[in-house]
């Protein structure tokens, strides 16, 4: 933890020398990615040590499936050498380290990595190996029409900004940004008006960063207030368990499960902020005319804990993990794309049981949930006391029904799991198959789906 936090207030401060003194007016693009990449794998052999050899074994073989490999092949070869590797780290901490988290724990990194390969091998198939015609308005922006040299395709992957809590982002929105193109680009993509001006402008960082650092420093108090006296260990607790009635145990889940968030907010907030910092992250102009530093956000605080339904949970925590698994697997998927996508997620974060557990959980929940706001959600509408009191009862459902479903992925084992499920007397679970048996939703096919992505714009993102 102290590597990380090191590694990545020097990252920062590397961030914000690299936007000044080189800056794409003062290097090349040659000379940018170079710096970006051998800091990155400074600070990757810094946190890691020799566990490092693992992202970079991952990064090489990689590279040579996608300049050997077919491009129809190319996404498949990719994903599966990927995933598989990715998946034997988590298996070895479980069978070698029994559970516990390494002290140098390089998965993290090696997970970022995993999804930029395979968006990357996604994006380059779509763009050599398939027609404008039979790709999403999404799909269509983001394609790769050409292989990347040695040197991009390992400063994608490994550069300083994001090697140790990533984000994962787009190949063409990286590259954009090495070469000076990333903000002018996204300033005409929401069709900016040059008025009054000779060029388009040139909007400023430091302002988002100085708010995102501000959210870093509440979150870390939280982190070292809150989190460690509310463990999540102690729901399952005999004593607690024996004289505390049903509803305070649901409270105090509730209490415990706001306390485990702090240390994601200040992580993913942080890692955000570097990227700024660099000048990464533009994303255009909001409705107010106000310059957008989201692109990279990959939590939206309020949306979280206003949530009044489960997908809109979902969408606001994690966004870049989201947007990775709408790319390469839900789009795609032939069949059943909700329950494949959370099956992924469930792999990718690792073998642990309480990820499946929480993962399969999530698409009982998620199916119930829709099913439920497509029958009902219409009759509160008509006025505006009806649709408070639905929203008020929607966002306590909501937050409970997520407290309920990660639970286990904190627990991480099934004793643990179990245990919790059952002091709760399984009652979501229960819900949920109550409410698919009396409102049964017919599931859109993968025509149907497809059409309506094909009709989405650009700007749409969705889990």
């Amino acid at each position: 933890q102290i590597n990380f936090v090191a590694c990545q207030l020097f990252a920062l401060l590397a961030a914000f020398w690299f936007r000044i003194y080189l800056s794409p007016s003062h290097a090349s693009s040659a000379v940018r990615h170079a710096f970006a990449t051998l800091f990155g794998i400074y600070f990757a052999v810094f946190c890691f040590g020799w566990y490092s050899i693992h992202l970079f074994v991952l990064v090489m073989m990689n590279y040579g499936i996608m300049n050997m490999a077919s491009i129809p092949n190319i996404h498949r070869y990719s994903f599966v050498v990927a995933m598989g590797y990715l998946t034997l780290c988590h298996i070895s901490r479980i069978y070698i380290f029994h559970y516990g988290i390494l002290t140098t724990d390089f998965s993290g990194p090696l997970m970022i990595i995993t999804q930029k390969i395979t968006t990357l091998a996604c994006q380059l198939h779509d763009g050599i190996g398939r027609q404008a015609e039979e790709l999403t308005a999404e799909q269509n922006r983001l394609a790769v029409k050409s292989r990347p040299s040695l040197l991009e395709y390992l400063s994608y992957l490994l550069n300083f900004m994001s090697i140790i809590a990533g984000p994962c982002s787009n190949y063409k929105d990286y590259i954009a940004f090495i070469e000076g193109r990333h903000v002018h680009m996204k300033l005409l993509e929401v069709n900016w008006k040059q008025k009054g001006y000779d060029r388009l402008p040139d909007p400023s960082p430091t302002g988002a960063v100085m708010y995102k650092l501000c959210i870093t420093l509440v979150s870390l108090i939280l982190f070292l207030t809150l989190t460690k006296n509310f463990p999540m260990a102690y729901i399952i607790d005999n004593e607690f368990l024996d004289k505390t009635p049903f509803l305070s145990r649901l409270g105090y889940l509730y209490v415990v499960t706001q306390a485990a968030k702090p240390k994601y907010y200040f992580a993913w907030t942080l890692a955000d902020a570097v990227n700024n910092a660099a000048g990464y992250g533009f994303s255009g102009v909001d409705e107010r005319g106000t310059f957008r530093w989201d692109l990279l956000s990959n939590l939206n605080i309020w949306n979280i804990e206003t949530a009044t339904n489960f997908k809109m949970y979902i969408e606001n925590w994690n966004i870049q993990t989201a947007a990775w698994l709408k790319r390469v697997c839900y789009d795609r998927a032939p069949w059943y794309p909700t329950a494949l996508t959370f099956v992924l997620s469930a792999l990718w974060h690792g073998i642990y049981p309480g990820y499946y557990f929480t993962f399969l959980t999530g698409i009982l929940i998620t199916l119930a949930a829709r099913a439920i706001r497509n029958n009902c959600r219409h009759y509160f509408l008509s006025s505006v006391p009806l649709k408070i009191a639905y929203d008020i009862v929607t966002w306590a459902v909501t937050q409970l029904a997520v407290c309920y479903t990660v639970a286990p992925f904190v627990m991480l084992a099934v004793e643990p799991t179990i245990k919790f499920y059952k002091s709760v007397y399984f009652h979501m679970h229960i819900l949920s198959i109550l409410v698919l048996l009396l409102l049964p939703i017919r599931p859109q096919t993968h025509s149907v789906r497809r059409a309506q992505n094909q009709a989405m714009p650009n700007s749409i993102k969705s889990k």
